[in-house]
């Protein structure tokens, strides 16, 4: 049978193709991601199909004649139309379990990097200063601090986890997760209305979904505290990112640490790129060694089930 990778940014392919080929099965792959136009025609044969960032919508699903299962390389499947993949009972993927430790352990680098204005005072002694970068009120301490968990999931307990070792109060507001779940984790369930008016850091752990996209608004952001950190390793999406600069420049937010923007990459005249309140990252949050081995194994051996006609785990679209 037949896989295609529709789009990898990975060195090569040589961990999937040794999966697949090794059962058989050919594998067709295209390293740039192309655009919805482009892609019927690279999956219309398919068996199985593996997807990093391209738009797999409505039209490019339609395409598929022979499609068993499409994977997605990630956690997070917003560039799949899980909808249009049920209707024509096409199983969805992923990979919910790799990276959890990577991003928990970014998160805390990059609250620790605002609250503890570790950027700013590295360019201050590069420049040739000394002393303090910016003023003492900025530099603050954990354990006096109140950190807002938006969403509970693996990850959003990896960073809980963290969190209590610096003694901060830790609150989250995930709908989906029993509040006894958060309790006996050592955080306070509360409302997302109540995080918002009590965090001092906000930090965005939920997935992008009609009901998430644009959380972070105008409106979301008056009701958060003068002063809140907000870090966002989730998706770009979750924040409108106009909302975002205007209450960065107006001081409402005092700083930002975010790996995900909307778009990516961020365009290179935005005015975030360039303000030493926040700190940033090309979505590379989920990298390492191990990490990106564990993606590439698990995407393509849930290709393989699917061509051998097993049945399939991490379904997220409800086909059976």
């Amino acid at each position: 049978m037949h896989a295609v990778v529709t789009d990898y940014t990975f060195p090569d392919l040589s961990i999937e193709t040794g999966i697949l080929q090794a059962s058989g099965h050919t594998l067709d792959a295209w390293k740039e991601k192309k655009t919805a136009a482009e892609l019927p025609a690279l999956v219309a044969d398919a068996d199985a199909v593996i997807t990093q960032f391209a738009p797999l919508n409505a039209d490019v699903i339609g395409s598929m004649t022979k499609a068993r299962v499409i994977v997605r390389y990630g956690i997070g499947v917003d560039n799949v139309d899980l909808a249009a993949a049920a209707a024509r009972k096409i199983p969805v993927c992923n990979v919910p379990d790799y990276c959890i430790d990577e991003v928990a352990d970014h998160t805390l680098a990059f609250i620790l990097a605002v609250t503890r204005q570790v950027v700013p005072n590295t360019q201050h002694i590069a420049a040739g200063n000394w002393g303090l970068a910016t003023p003492l009120e900025s530099l603050r301490t954990l354990k006096h601090l109140s950190a807002g968990l938006v969403g509970f999931g693996r990850i959003g307990q990896e960073v809980a986890a963290r969190l209590r070792a610096f003694k901060c109060r830790i609150l989250v507001h995930d709908p989906v997760v029993a509040p006894e779940i958060i309790a006996a984790a050592g955080a306070v369930p509360v409302s997302l209305h109540d995080l918002l008016a009590q965090a001092d850091v906000l930090s965005l752990h939920c997935p992008s979904t009609a009901g998430t996209r644009g959380m972070l608004n105008e409106n979301s952001l008056k009701l958060t505290k003068p002063g809140v950190v907000v870090v966002n390793l989730a998706r770009g999406d979750l924040i409108d990112p106009q909302a975002l600069t205007n209450a960065l420049q107006t001081g409402h937010v005092s700083a930002a640490a975010l790996d995900v923007f909307n778009p990516e990459p961020i365009p290179a005249d935005h005015p975030i790129r360039r303000m030493p309140q926040v700190v940033l990252a090309s979505h590379i949050a989920s990298a390492s060694v191990p990490a990106v081995r564990k993606l590439r194994e698990t995407a393509a051996s849930l290709a393989l089930a699917a061509l051998r006609g097993e049945k399939l785990p991490n379904v997220v679209n409800g086909v059976g």
